[in-house]
């Protein structure tokens, strides 16, 4: 054999032994438990004004990725407010209305039906909850997580109303 042929050779078992050894690795790497939850353990908490709220993963008060659940009944909507983190939003059930200003007038909301999805890029200012009916969403984002409230005075839910 000519040493062209070995080093190809030599190259060769290199490369199966990488991949194979990749493999391995990459099977150790999901060795991580898969996580259910079911509706009857979500253990859903009181945010006032008969919002509700549950984290279903993570800790939005730590780093690292959390997802939350929120159910606004009727009539009742999260006064004007911003968030630092990015915040992907998946409408769950009914129709959750969505405003993008500091207005809090329900009549500048959009309204996203079960399945829509939306975007609040961190630091912008909204507004959002039930219409006529409830609404269920869910939540996703990198915490820590914050909110911060701009009419303090008004609470941070209510029936909406035209604040300017």
């Amino acid at each position: 054999m000519t040493s062209f042929s070995h080093l190809v050779k030599a190259l060769a078992i290199a490369v199966i032994t990488t991949i194979a050894a990749s493999a391995t690795v990459m099977a150790q790497s999901l060795d991580k438990p898969f996580t259910v939850v079911e509706p009857a353990q979500i253990q859903w908490k009181d945010a006032g004004k008969g919002v509700k709220f549950a984290v279903i993963s993570g800790d939005p008060s730590k780093p690292g990725p959390y997802v939350i659940r929120v159910i606004f009944p009727p009539g009742v909507m999260s006064a004007p407010h911003y968030h630092r983190e990015d915040r992907y939003v998946t409408v769950m059930q009914g129709t959750w209305l969505a405003g993008v200003d500091d207005s809090w007038d329900p009549k500048t909301t959009q309204p996203l039906s079960a399945g829509s999805y939306m975007l609040h890029p961190a630091g912008a200012i909204h507004y959002d909850g039930g219409g006529t009916e409830s609404a269920t969403v869910q939540i996703m984002g990198i915490g820590p997580s914050s909110t911060t409230f701009l009419f303090p005075q008004v609470g941070d839910f209510g029936a909406p109303r035209k604040l300017n």
